[in-house]
């Protein structure tokens, strides 16, 4: 079973990357990550918890051709060396599907490295950094990965609950835009009850 998902999530993956790399065969450079703002006197213990993934930008992303995508779900699971279970949950072909990653703390708090990398073919690095929050009703993470030599960047914008007051979504429309992603590169999953509320 586990291992039935962890191939599942590396087909979901790889089928991401295809379309990345079909859609932007010259992606927007990643900035340097001392550029990203990052959340000062982060809390490990509040940011953990389910968060609905509400916004996405990236220069992966394109508006028309990622329209239909679902919302989904990262739950955060705080482990005793301060590194975090993620545990993505979408829906995929009519079913709900969950997969979990492992992001292990870095130089700054509030920064990970995702773990076991070599699992992940062709993935070279992959940073996050947590851009800010409140912990009870947002978050905006930026996420760098570095795929067969190639940098791909993804801004998220969490939720606690399935809305946010539109002047969090502006926020994270400038946020992306500072980055040098336009509105073709924003996205904002369709809201759906399956899976996400289980």
């Amino acid at each position: 079973m586990a291992l039935g998902l962890l191939w599942l999530g590396l087909a979901l993956l790889g089928a991401l990357q295809t379309q990345a790399q079909d859609s932007t065969p010259n992606p927007i450079p990643a900035p340097p990550l001392l550029r990203v703002p990052l959340q000062s006197d982060f809390q490990n213990e509040k940011f953990q918890g389910k968060w609905y993934v509400l916004g996405l930008a990236g220069n992966g992303f394109n508006k028309e051709k990622h329209s239909q995508l679902k919302m989904y779900t990262a739950t955060y699971v705080l482990n005793e060396d301060n590194s975090y279970n993620v545990t993505s949950t979408v829906v995929w072909d009519q079913s709900c599907d969950h997969w979990t990653k492992i992001f292990i703390p870095n130089l700054h708090l509030g920064q990970f490295n995702l773990s076991n990398i070599e699992r992940y073919t062709g993935t070279q690095n992959y940073t996050t950094r947590v851009v800010t929050t409140n912990y009870n009703q947002f978050a905006i993470l930026y996420f760098k990965k570095v795929f067969n030599n190639q940098e791909y960047i993804k801004v998220t914008l969490y939720g606690r609950n399935k809305d946010l007051p539109s002047v969090l979504k502006e926020i994270f429309i400038s946020f992306a835009k500072s980055l040098g992603l336009t509105e073709d590169h924003i996205i904002f999953p369709i809201p759906i009850d399956e899976c996400v509320d289980k």
